[in-house]
C-alpha cells in the first residue's frame, strides 16, 4: 500500500489538460508551458522546479505505457514505480527534440529516418532565338545535360535481386541519441545517424550503374514550343524536364530563359520596332515613296515635301505579336535626312539658283558660310 509520500503526481494537472485529453491537446499544453516557465526566458527561481515538473508529465503523459500506468493510478516515475524511474529518483529524461519542438515547433527538427526518395531540382537553360522567332513563335530542338532514373535499377539504388538493410547503428530509426546531464536533469539529444546519413537503412549491394544513387546524368534531346510574341529574358517553365531526385524521386522543373539575338535593323522595346531610314536632302524637300521592308512585309510609306530631320513614321500593327491576346505593336520609321557634300558646278548653279527663288541673296550667304551650310543648319533645326 502507498504511503501519503508515495501519492502519485498530478501530471495532468501539471499540464492543465484532462484525464481524456489527445495526443495532440498534450503536446499543444507542453509547448505552451515550456516557453513560458523555461529558466532561459523566466528569471523567477521557482520556474526551473516548474520546468522540470512540466518535463516530467510531458515524458509521462506522451508515452502509452506510462500514461497507462498514471491512469491506474501508479507514477511510473515514482522510486520503486514502474520503468522509468529508479532507485533514487534520478530525474525524468527530457527529449531534447520536444524541448526544441516546443520553442520552435515540429519544424525545429526531424524525427525518424529520412527518406531516400526526395523531389529534383529544378534546371536552367539558355537559349538564344532570333528577332523573327522571339516574334512569330518556333519550335526549338534543346539539348539537357540532365540527371535521370536509373533504368537498371528503376531509381532503388540496389543491385538486382537484392533490397534495403536497416542499419544496425541505429536500428534503422536514422538518428542516434546521447544523454547529458544538465540543470534540467537528464537530456536526451539526437543526432543523424553516421552510419546510414540519416536513412536508416543501407544499400548492402549498390547498383552498379548508378552506384545506389537512383539516378544517372545522360544528355536528353527535346522540343520546346517558343509562343509568338516572347521577350528577352522571360522563361518558359517545361514541368518534370529538370533533374530527376535522390532515389528515383520526382524530377524538378526546366526553365527555358529566352535570350533575342541583337538584329541588323531593328531595335525592340516591347511589342513597338524601331528602325532608322536614310532619305536624300532633296526626296525630304519633294516628298517621296519609300518601301519598308517589315519582319514579315514589304510596306509602302509616304514621305510628305517639307519632312525635316529626325521625323518619325508609324507603321501600325506592323511590330511584334502580343504574347497575351491578339493584334501587333508598331514599328517606328525615324528619318535621317542626307545633306551632299560634294556638288559639281552644275547642281551648285541649280541649288543657287533655287535660293535667289528663295529670295537668298549670295552675298548674305557667303557671309554665313555658303548656301549648302545654310540648308544643312536648316534641316537640322538651325535654320
Amino acid at each position: 500500500m502507498r504511503t501519503p509520500d508515495a501519492v502519485a503526481k498530478d501530471y495532468y494537472g501539471i499540464l492543465g489538460v484532462s484525464r481524456d485529453a489527445s495526443a495532440d491537446d498534450i503536446k499543444r499544453a507542453y509547448r505552451k508551458l515550456a516557453r513560458q516557465y523555461h529558466p532561459d526566458v523566466n528569471p523567477d527561481p521557482v520556474a526551473a522546479d516548474k520546468f522540470k515538473d512540466i518535463n516530467a508529465a510531458y515524458e509521462v503523459l506522451s508515452d502509452d505505457q506510462k500514461r497507462q500506468i498514471v491512469d491506474l493510478g501508479g507514477d511510473p516515475l515514482a522510486p520503486g514505480g514502474a520503468p522509468g524511474g529508479g532507485p533514487g529518483g534520478a530525474g525524468p529524461f527530457v527529449g531534447f527534440q520536444d524541448i526544441m519542438d516546443a520553442f520552435f515547433g515540429a519544424a525545429a527538427g526531424s524525427r525518424g529516418p529520412r527518406s531516400r526518395t526526395r523531389p529534383g531540382a529544378d534546371a536552367i537553360l539558355r537559349l538564344e532565338l532570333d528577332l523573327t522567332d522571339t516574334a512569330f513563335g518556333v519550335e526549338a530542338p534543346i539539348t539537357v545535360d540532365t540527371a535521370v532514373i536509373c533504368t537498371t535499377c528503376s531509381g532503388a539504388g540496389t543491385a538486382a535481386g537484392t533490397h534495403l538493410a536497416t542499419c544496425e547503428a541505429c536500428g534503422g530509426r536514422g538518428e542516434v541519441q546521447s544523454v547529458q546531464r544538465t540543470f534540467l536533469g537528464q537530456v536526451v539529444s539526437s543526432r543523424p545517424c553516421v552510419a546510414c546519413q540519416g536513412y536508416g537503412t543501407v544499400i548492402p549491394h549498390p547498383c552498379a550503374t548508378c552506384s545506389g544513387d537512383g539516378r544517372v546524368r545522360t544528355r536528353r534531346s527535346l522540343t520546346v514550343k517558343i509562343p509568338a510574341g516572347v521577350e528577352d529574358g522571360m522563361r518558359i517553365r517545361l514541368a518534370q524536364q529538370g533533374e530527376v531526385g535522390p532515389g528515383g524521386g520526382t524530377a524538378g522543373d526546366l526553365y527555358v530563359e529566352i535570350h533575342e539575338r541583337p538584329h541588323d535593323v531593328y531595335s525592340r522595346k516591347g511589342d513597338d520596332l524601331h528602325c532608322r531610314v536614310t532619305v536624300p536632302m532633296t526626296a525630304a524637300a519633294l516628298g517621296t515613296r519609300l518601301t519598308i521592308r517589315t519582319l514579315d512585309s514589304d510596306e509602302p510609306v509616304d514621305v510628305k515635301p517639307g519632312t525635316q530631320p529626325g521625323a518619325t513614321l508609324r507603321l501600325r500593327g506592323r511590330g511584334v505579336p502580343h504574347l497575351r491576346g491578339t493584334g501587333r505593336g508598331d514599328l517606328y520609321v525615324h528619318l535621317d535626312v542626307r545633306t551632299p557634300t560634294k556638288l559639281d558646278a552644275e547642281q551648285e548653279r541649280a541649288l543657287r539658283e533655287f535660293a535667289k527663288a528663295r529670295g537668298e541673296e549670295v552675298a548674305e550667304l557667303t557671309k554665313q558660310g555658303g548656301f549648302f551650310s545654310r540648308m544643312r543648319d536648316a534641316f537640322n533645326g538651325h535654320g
